[in-house]
């Protein structure tokens, strides 16, 4: 891998990962077109992409910064110190409980499926082009049926737990994290601007203990060849995530998904083109 190659992989993390249309389908494409997935050391390519993610991760803690603080000073003094009721805590302390439950079924289908997960499946190109299309199509259904009239102070822990589930989907490749939080926020009735606000606050819990986890496995693959590329990859992530995170939450405010649901469906005709085509 080269330094350009490097830049284009962070350019594409950082713009697909909190955008609903999947990191995972445009970075295996990518490293397929580029040559860089070897199927001797495909180890390699999963350590680099671990490392990337936390760009990111980095992006959506920038952003939400403010938000974060003010979750967790409320949290901590409604429930460590003060032990105020659910019902009368603060807007963000009730908001760090619903990140919490929302957390739960990722944690624990994440942790169950890890073999699965990390295997090849999350490679297979023709599961990720399916899914592209399969989640295109019901999030299609969700704008049609969605009542847009729930905002962020409307989340029940029900909703939460929900649409934990719908984040659970994401470790299907393709399906991408934000795309099933969003469709899931949709069906309860969520604003577009809220369901996608809460996607991102949601996933920082999860990408960061799945980074983590990752991170650590994959340190020992990592040399120092790739030392520079990683980092210069990492920091573009982390800009263009930036972009993309403010783009979707300013675009999601004035217009649908439709954009996003054409994208996928686009990209996975593509996809599938190219496999039969032997091109990839």
């Amino acid at each position: 891998m080269d330094l350009l190659q490097a830049i284009i992989l962070g350019i594409i993390q950082g713009l697909t990962e909190f955008l609903p249309i999947s990191s995972t389908a445009h970075l295996t494409v990518a490293g397929r077109l580029m040559n860089l997935i070897s199927t001797q050391h495909p180890e390699h390519w999963t350590a680099f992409i671990a490392v990337i993610q936390l760009g990111t991760l980095a992006a959506v803690l920038v952003y939400f910064w403010k938000d974060i603080i003010n979750i967790l000073e409320d949290f901590f003094r409604d429930n460590l110190i003060s032990r105020v009721k659910f019902a009368n805590q603060s807007e963000n302390s009730r908001m760090g409980w619903l990140i919490i439950i929302g957390s739960i079924p990722v944690a624990i289908i994440g942790l169950s499926l890890k073999h699965i997960i990390e295997g090849p499946l999350t490679k297979n190109l023709y599961v990720i082009s399916g899914s592209l299309i399969l989640l295109a199509v019901i999030l299609a259904f969700a704008e049609k049926r969605a009542g847009f009239k729930k905002e962020m102070k409307d989340i029940t822990m029900k909703d939460s737990f929900i649409i934990g589930i719908a984040q659970s989907l994401a470790l299907i490749p393709g399906s991408s994290r934000s795309g099933t939080t969003i469709t899931g926020g949709l069906f309860l009735g969520l604003t577009r601007g809220a369901a996608a606000r809460f996607s991102f606050l949601l996933s920082i819990p999860a990408v960061f203990a799945s980074g983590m986890l990752e991170l650590y496995e994959s340190l020992q693959y990592i040399h120092g060849e790739m030392i520079l590329n990683l980092i210069v990859s990492t920091i573009a992530a982390a800009i263009f995530g930036y972009l993309s995170i403010d783009f979707l939450l300013k675009y999601l405010k004035k217009n649908s998904t439709y954009l996003f649901i054409y994208y996928r469906i686009a990209a996975g005709v593509i996809i599938l083109t190219l496999l039969l085509t032997k091109v990839i």
